[in-house]
């Protein structure tokens, strides 16, 4: 199925046998893509028939597409534009009564990050910029400059992390309200830094897990060296938190006992968003994740859940 002629908005009009999936575009700075890029957008439904392989030049659309109550009513939906990382979503879970909305975003490949400095992260970024002088309140501001010039990557990565871990809601507060060190140093990566927690931070995440908020992860020492306990939250299909402890390594910090916790955030739950989306090249592969990636997979899935917006203090620009 095809949208109407000319770009046309499908008509909201369906019967027990069809649907509408409502798809708008945003740009790395998250706001709308202006219309006139050429996009080739591809919808499947859930027997991976493609219906709809077309080319497009606007940035909000509205397609009319069939419905049946099975598994096949759980749409992907994927966007693929020159110049621009390709953007998709699965499932897409449509119904006939109302219309399924879509938002993606489109980052440029080469984007180049749009960070604020200090004084205005400060002013608007109230509680990021608290976090960041955990355990070091005088040093916040020559860290947070010395990653901007030197690693923006990690920096970029340090930001998505503190803005998604503000948004978990262990029984009491977030993990960042356990935090009473960062490690600045070069374990600090574009994906993933190390960093010294109130050991009461173990038996929140393992009292939210019995809860189903978060996974425990089976043998965290294959993939995170040295890790005694795993565990990654649920909140989304993409780009969820995980957090690892190191309960050999222990530390005192103003009176306070204190475990190493590693936090860094994969692309996708599982396999499947992978193997259907086919958005993140090396996903599988031994890359290290990228912040970029991270950033638009974070903010199209809170948005799919009507959560608020993710937003890690920075943009992407082309």
């Amino acid at each position: 199925m095809t949208p109407a002629k000319k770009g046309t908005p499908a008509k909201r009009v369906t019967d027990s046998t069809t649907a509408i999936i409502t798809l708008r575009l945003f740009d790395g700075t998250r706001n709308a893509l202006p219309d006139g890029s050429e996009l080739l957008i591809r919808i499947s439904d859930g027997a991976q028939h493609q219906l709809v392989n077309h080319f497009f030049k606007r940035s909000s659309l509205e397609f009319k597409v069939p419905f049946v109550d099975n598994f096949t009513r759980n749409y992907t939906v994927l966007t693929i534009a020159v110049g621009y990382r390709d953007a998709g979503f699965f499932p897409v879970v449509l119904s006939p009564t109302l219309p399924a909305s879509v938002d993606l975003m489109l980052v440029p490949k080469k984007a180049q990050y749009g960070f604020l400095g200090w004084n205005d992260l400060t002013t608007k970024y109230t509680r990021m910029s608290d976090f960041l002088c955990c355990g070091s309140p005088d040093d916040g501001q020559r860290n947070y400059e010395k990653l901007l010039r030197d690693k923006p990557a990690a920096l970029a990565s340090l930001l998505n992390l503190t803005a998604a871990m503000s948004a978990i809601h262990l029984p009491q507060g977030t993990p960042l309200d356990y935090f009473r060190r960062i490690e600045w140093d070069e374990s600090l990566a574009q994906d993933r830094f190390f960093g010294f927690a109130d050991e009461a931070i173990v038996h929140q995440v393992e009292t939210a897990a019995s809860q189903g908020v978060f996974e425990r992860e089976p043998a965290p020492g294959l993939f995170h060296r040295d890790a005694t306990s795993s565990f990654k939250h649920l909140q989304f299909g993409e780009a969820n938190v995980q957090l690892t402890f190191h309960e050999k390594t222990l530390e005192t910090i103003v009176g306070v006992p204190c475990v190493r916790v590693e936090p860094d955030i994969d692309y996708y739950k599982d396999l499947a968003g992978h193997t259907l989306l086919e958005v993140v090249p090396n996903a599988l592969s031994h890359g290290l994740t990228d912040p970029q990636v991270v950033y638009a997979l974070r903010w199209i899935a809170g948005r799919h859940a009507g959560v608020p917006e993710f937003d890690p203090s920075y943009t992407l620009n082309a």
